[in-house]
């Protein structure tokens, strides 16, 4: 998913420290897919953008057009899917008692104070591409949850992460699973749960660099961020954290001749170098953080937009930086802040920069768009007819801007300097959707509450 939110559009995770299960022991429908197309790694595909230029995706669909499989999953999850080479990954968590059915559209009164009821199961899957048909599937715990969620919160929010050799699955209050690419184990590390803000409970998803993978977790004990060897799971540094509750995911961004892991929070965004050093910090973001920050054309996206705080900025920051670099009351941009805008953030979806521009997408069925350079407004606040609420983060594909609602439609936009919504896309009306997709060569993955949609140019529905 991509990121939850609080007081009602909030998808999180928030397991028990449940016990760890061992785990045991892979056509297209038009022409070859290449390799390098076939990868989209991560949360947002490469670079954390949600950008696929030459994807060659159909940009209509149905329930029956131009889909060219469909495979039900059990149980639920918010988490995204990713793809490398012929393989999807994803993740779920299966409730063998009864579980409340999630809610589109809710912001209050969906905080529960106790935890759901029944044994939780945590699954791990790889699919085929081609075929939609599960290649393995593993349990890796099972337990009865000990921290409530929200009514639109899944246990399995974090999206996995892979670098051809294994994938890393990431339950943020259970432990982080490392399986190579056909199901096999390599590792896993436990992970303390911790109180987390009403309730709500983890979504930071993992990222990697080099031979480290990384993990944030913000709430409201212990808050840190974890480096650890990808290989062995072995802890390689700690950093304590003066924040509470967050759910944005890190972001490494190579800026010149330096490695930086950005870390946005509500107190603070941090920069830290590959050993865990701070770099520099910026305050002034509002009260929950949840979109995850991206880089592109030597600046640096960040933004926080929770509904209900005063200041919802976005930063365009310049690379170099280091110290506090918060800018001054009054101010818009400084030596290392090429601009902001106070009051312009979305709340979950993250922003989208395309040719230029600087797309955002709100919960409540608006759609903006700034110069990315300048961040001078194009269109603000355009209304998208007939739309649910947004969790997902839009995506860009050749010319074309793609929103996803919570009712499983898909609104498709022209690029450009004005509002031009083209057609709507929509599946079944009954299908829930929050997770952010993933695409994959001429492939658009679409994850609902029920199942996993592969949509392709004109293909034949199959359900493996």
């Amino acid at each position: 998913m991509n990121a939850p939110g609080m007081a009602g559009i909030v998808v999180t995770l928030a397991l028990a420290p449940w016990s760890l299960a061992s785990a045991q022991s892979q056509p297209q429908t038009r022409g070859a897919l290449k390799q390098l197309d076939s990868n989209w790694p991560q949360f947002r595909g490469p670079g954390a953008r949600g950008v696929a230029d030459g994807a060659r995706l159909p940009d209509r669909w149905s329930a029956t057009e131009n889909i060219a499989w469909k495979t039900d999953l059990p149980g639920r999850g918010w988490s995204s899917p990713v793809v490398w080479g012929k393989s999807v990954f994803l993740a779920t968590v299966v409730n063998r008692g009864v579980s409340e059915p999630p809610k589109t559209g809710l912001y209050l009164g969906g905080d529960r104070s106790q935890p759901a009821t029944g044994i939780h199961e945590g699954w791990v899957y790889g699919l085929d591409l081609e075929s939609g048909r599960v290649r393995w599937k593993e349990k890796v715990h099972e337990g009865q949850p000990s921290s409530p969620i929200h009514i639109k919160n899944s246990y399995a929010s974090e999206t996995p992460v892979t670098d051809g050799e294994r994938v890393y699955f990431y339950f943020g209050n259970v432990g982080v699973f490392a399986h190579d690419l056909d199901g096999q184990l390599a590792w896993s590390k436990p992970m303390k749960p911790h109180r987390t803000r009403a309730g709500w409970g983890t979504a930071s998803s993992p990222v990697l660099h080099g031979d480290r993978l990384y993990i944030v977790n913000d709430n409201e004990e212990a808050s840190f961020l974890l480096a650890l060897d990808k290989r062995t799971g072995r802890e390689i540094w700690r950093v304590e954290r003066d924040e509470k509750s967050n759910w944005s995911t890190p972001y490494v961004w190579q800026s010149g001749r330096r490695t930086e892991i950005v870390t946005p929070g509500s107190g603070k965004v941090r920069a830290y170098d590959p050993d865990g050093r701070e770099l520099w910090s910026l305050q002034g973001m509002s009260g929950i953080t949840i979109a995850t920050p991206f880089a592109g054309d030597d600046l640096l996206y960040i933004t926080s937009g929770f509904v209900a705080s005063r200041l919802r900025p976005i930063y365009a920051i310049r690379p170099g930086a280091s110290g506090d670099i918060s800018l001054s009351p009054g101010q818009t941009s400084n030596a290392s802040i090429a601009w902001c805008n106070p009051l312009a953030a979305p709340y979950n979806p993250s922003t989208l920069l395309y040719r230029d521009r600087l797309y955002v997408l709100h919960d409540r069925s608006l759609l903006a768009a700034y110069d990315a350079k300048s961040g001078a407004p194009l269109f603000e606040r355009e209304r998208i007819p007939q739309a649910g609420g947004f969790t997902a983060s839009p995506w860009a594909a050749d010319g074309r801007i793609y929103c996803l609602d919570e009712d499983g439609a898909t609104f498709v936009f022209r690029a450009g300097d004005r509002f031009e919504l083209l057609h709507v896309n929509r599946l079944a009306g009954d299908d829930m959707a929050m997770a952010t997709p993933a695409v994959a060569g001429d492939r658009l993955l679409i994850r609902t509450a029920a199942r996993l949609y592969c949509i392709a140019p004109s293909s034949p529905t199959r359900t493996p």
